[in-house]
């Protein structure tokens, strides 16, 4: 039997572990920029693989072991905002995930609803932000956890309602000018920083609301509501693009439209 072709049962829990640990990596960067990066390197350790153990070519091997090493590096450079955030989330995955949270979670409210209800307080906010030409930066997230963006504002875990979201950003208040974060259908905080796009593209109409807005579009799969202070126009920044100029219920329909698509995604994995 050739070498490579024996098997017992420390390989396989060799392989459990590795789909383990790729699975919580999966987890962790599914919905960013990072993804893309992943399956990269996954491709690349499968063919590292194949050359090093079953077709033994030592040239490839030896050049690919470098072009790995120096990757790693890069890529420890490249995100390590992610790589703390996991860190620190260590600590809380077990009380998060744990079998109590998961059932309570089973008998609240409906998604549908609440993802309704959440839909319309947004729009409603929006539309009279919007009337009264005052600023407003709303993110909804999605699959990309943002504890690292959410943690650099006052948390407030609080319901959504359109008149607190619209007192959040009156001009006058301390905390109008970050952004106000939405996870699970609550309102988890406010006065956020986000990250900024230096594409070169932007019109210069567009101020630092807008660039922040699609800066983390482009790192996340979040949806960004940008209201303009100067023209009160209603805009959504999703996967790094801008939709500018929205009608209420233009919003509304981009909004559904997305949450839907969540919602059967989250349906399909958990069958």
């Amino acid at each position: 039997m050739l070498p490579f072709l024996e098997f017992n049962v420390v390989d396989l829990i060799d392989i459990l572990l590795a789909a383990i640990l790729f699975y919580q990596l999966y987890r962790l960067f599914r919905g960013t920029q990072a993804m893309n990066i992943l399956l990269a390197g996954g491709v690349f350790a499968l063919l590292w693989v194949l050359v090093s153990y079953v077709f033994h070519m030592q040239l490839l091997q030896s050049i690919m072991t470098h072009v790995g090493n120096v990757g790693i590096l890069a890529l420890i450079i490249l995100f390590q905002d992610e790589i703390r955030a996991f860190i620190n989330n260590l600590g809380r995955y077990r009380t998060q995930n744990s079998f109590y949270t998961k059932l309570r979670r089973y008998f609240t409210a409906d998604d549908v609803t609440k993802t309704d209800s959440t839909i319309a307080e947004v729009v409603q906010a929006a539309t009279v932000l919007s009337k009264s030409r005052t600023g407003a930066l709303i993110v909804m997230q999605n699959k990309a956890q943002l504890s690292q963006y959410w943690r650099t504002g006052e948390r407030i875990e609080s319901r959504i309602k359109a008149r607190l979201i619209e007192n959040i950003f009156y001009k006058n208040t301390p905390l109008h000018d970050g952004a106000l974060i939405i996870v699970d259908n609550r309102i988890k905080s406010v006065g956020c920083i986000l990250p900024i796009s230096h594409a070169q593209d932007l019109p210069k109409q567009f101020g630092l609301r807008h660039r922040a807005a699609l800066g983390l579009s482009e790192k996340t799969d979040a949806t960004v509501v940008v209201v303009s202070e100067e023209t009160g126009r209603i805009s959504v920044a999703q996967g790094g693009k801008l939709q500018v100029d929205l009608t209420p219920e233009q919003l509304t329909h981009l909004l559904s439209m997305h949450g839907t698509k969540e919602k059967r995604e989250t349906e399909s994995n958990n069958v």
